[in-house]
């Protein structure tokens, strides 16, 4: 009866030094330490196979890249606005983690921010100068320049983050799966997913999110050699750059010790405070007026070019531009959602399915919106009016765009310390937010894994990035990027299908197990007088109390023991009016038994009977329910063996449901 896995063999033996799925781990750690040795070796071969290998992913698989991002945004607007919205990432009663101000600060700081500072100026810049069709530098191309920019970094991006993350929460929270990528396909593939085939799905995520974060990682590298030039005249060259990636990586390595809710939550706050701080600076000392305009009219051209952008290929007029552009962008966010959206699922338990599309594909955009605006039109203002030639400091030196701007503005020197300390502090966010998603994968979602694990994986993110730039500098970046995405997307079609899958049998009522048709465990019997009596009594929470206390501990520990001496590691935990016992399988998952005290309004009757002149409108009941996404039942007045019996029934269904002995 017992499970191999290795999780569950370093439980049953107490903390170990190490947690891994071994497949996953070895296979990915030794490829990647592979690729970041020969790209140190051998640089300029990388450099050339990086080169050969964008040129071919353009031409062949371009139109591939657009139609998938373009049905990903479809697909999520329609669970959104479809009956699937009100389904909660979790239990029907679950409430979200953190504040609805730290989520979305959490969610922003890993989703976009290195790389708004980067291409903030820099984007916009580079479009008006160089458009894909039509003369550059002029009113026309500084408008175009504008909806491209909000193009690539709008609801498509947004789109492609919320189907993982939503597929990946729905199943490990409403559904009981483990927190990883394979999950996602479990009606698809069924008990496969904890074999070679989900072992080959989490590899291809680990590796697109080590260089998807490296890519932004790279590219924040070069931001803060061009602040610390602008600042203190530091050199700008490969060796000063490889030194600020491994002081930084420290800095991140120390902040992956501390965990989500401190290291993590507390940066992610940070950051959001401190652009918004130097957003409302250059939106105060510029052209205000200019610039809230410009959003507006920016927002409705975007939005009415948005359909035709989505499908554009320029197939009648080819160019370098889309590949260099657009399919760029694909393909980071693409390599990027293992990481932004398993990080966005871990911090979202408890959100409905149209608060999180909702929520995740609007207010980041708008504020995305906003910064681009206020730093590209600015740019653009600044060039087009003859003040600062912006046009060519970004084909010079393309990270010293946004310092070239802050130069034209009053307190120039603290505002470009403040765009650094920005960056820096993305860049650990970055570093240690992907090292906590490849942790999970790679540890088959262990609930605690060694700290040395995090820290070696946000050491790998830093030496990826420094052998990055080594090879080809920003081209090698943007390769990495989208080389990596081409078998995530075919992935995330997959995940699409089981999630939409999976949410059609809401109304049934179904068991985890999508693929098979598994026999219902029987329902607990009780008694017509237990009946009864569960019908009219009305019970004060200092019942339910007593009733958690008594049958409810002793039924769960009792399992909890017969469960021990079976060779697993199961823990009962107590706390004010609420029994949880979690009995962890490895990679298959972790099974969870809840039983808690719920008050509820007593009806009209019941009021009578109660104390005159102070009636209690409330009542209480002992509510059960398991992680098998079953809904909440009343074990108010269950004897011991009736609650043993009733576990035992969702805790069959576990095993069977992921085919365990």
């Amino acid at each position: 009866m017992t499970d191999s896995s290795p999780n569950e063999t370093a439980a049953t033996g107490g903390r170990r030094w190490i947690q891994v799925n071994p497949p996953v781990f070895f296979v990915s750690a030794v490829l990647i330490l592979a690729f970041a040795a020969a790209a140190a070796l051998f640089p300029r071969r990388i450099g050339s196979l990086f080169d050969t290998l964008q040129a071919g992913i353009v031409r062949d698989f371009g139109w591939f890249y657009i139609l998938s991002v373009a049905f990903f945004l479809i697909f999520v607007i329609f669970l959104m606005l479809s009956r699937y919205g009100d389904v909660k990432l979790g239990p029907d009663d679950s409430e979200p983690e953190y504040s609805y101000l730290s989520w979305l600060a959490m969610l922003f700081s890993a989703g976009m921010g290195i790389g708004l500072l980067f291409f903030g100026v820099a984007e916009p810049i580079q479009h008006y100068a160089l458009p894909p069709v039509g003369q550059g530098r002029t009113i026309d191309a500084a408008r175009q320049a504008m909806v491209l920019t909000f193009f690539h970094w709008g609801l498509h991006a947004w789109a492609i983050y919320i189907v993982v993350g939503l597929a990946l929460a729905y199943f490990a929270f409403r559904r009981g799966l483990p927190l990883t990528l394979r999950s996602s396909l479990f009606p698809l593939i069924g008990k496969h997913i904890h074999g070679p085939a989900g072992h080959a799905i989490d590899i291809f995520a680990v590796l697109g999110t080590m260089f998807g974060v490296a890519t932004s990682l790279g590219f924040g590298v070069l931001q803060v050699n061009a602040g610390f030039a602008h600042l203190f005249g530091l050199p700008v060259n490969p060796q000063v750059q490889i030194i600020l990636i491994a002081v930084i990586t420290g800095m991140a390595t120390l902040s992956a010790g501390t965990g989500l809710d401190k290291g993590v939550k507390r940066l992610s706050e940070l950051n959001i405070i401190l652009a918004i701080a130097l957003l409302l600076f250059v939106l105060a000392v510029g052209s205000t007026v200019f610039l809230l305009e410009a959003y507006v009219q920016n927002i409705g051209t975007y939005l009415g070019e948005v359909v035709q952008r989505t499908f554009r290929m320029y197939a009648y007029e080819p160019n370098a531009w889309l590949g260099k552009w657009t399919l760029f962008y694909w393909g980071w966010w693409i390599s990027w959602s293992p990481f932004v959206g398993m990080f966005i699922a871990r911090i979202s338990r408890g959100r409905t399915i149209r608060e999180f599309v909702g929520s995740v594909l609007l207010v980041p955009v708008l504020f995305t919106f906003l910064w681009m605006t206020v730093f590209g039109n600015t740019a653009i203002r600044l060039d087009l009016g003859g003040v600062a030639p912006i046009v060519q400091t970004v084909a010079d030196n393309l990270p010293v765009a946004l310092f070239e701007v802050l130069e034209q503005l009053p307190l120039s020197t603290i505002a470009s310390g403040l765009a650094t300390m920005l960056v820096i502090t993305f860049f650990v966010t970055s570093a240690d937010s992907g090292a906590l998603v490849i942790d999970m994968i790679t540890s088959g979602a262990a609930p605690n894994p060694p700290v040395w694990q995090r820290i070696f994986w946000a050491v790998c993110a830093g030496l990826v990035a420094a052998v990055l730039l080594l090879a080809g500098g920003l081209q090698a970046l943007q390769t990495a990027a989208l080389a990596s995405a081409l078998p995530f997307a075919v992935v995330m079609l997959l995940m699409c299908y089981g999630l939409l899958r999976a949410l059609q049998t809401e109304s049934e009522g179904s068991a985890i197990d999508l693929s098979i048709a598994a026999d219902t465990p029987p329902e607990v019997s009780l008694s017509w007088q237990q009946r009864l009596s569960s019908i009219t009594s009305f019970y004060k929470q200092s019942d339910i109390a007593a009733f958690l206390g008594g049958p409810g501990h002793t039924a769960l520990a009792a399992v909890a023991a017969q469960l021990h001496e079976s060779g697993l590691a199961p823990a009962l935990t107590e706390s004010d009016g609420r029994l949880d016992l979690d009995v962890p399988h490895g990679d298959r998952g972790t099974f969870r038994y809840t039983i808690r005290a719920r008050s509820f309004l007593a009806p009209n009757f019941a009021w009578a009977e109660s104390k005159a002149g102070n009636p209690d409108t409330r009542h209480y009941r002992a509510m059960a329910y398991s992680s098998e996404g079953d809904q909440q039942h009343d074990v108010t007045g269950y004897t011991q063996e009736q609650l043993i019996n009733d576990l035992l029934n969702r805790y069959a269904r576990f095993r069977h449901a992921r085919r365990m002995p």
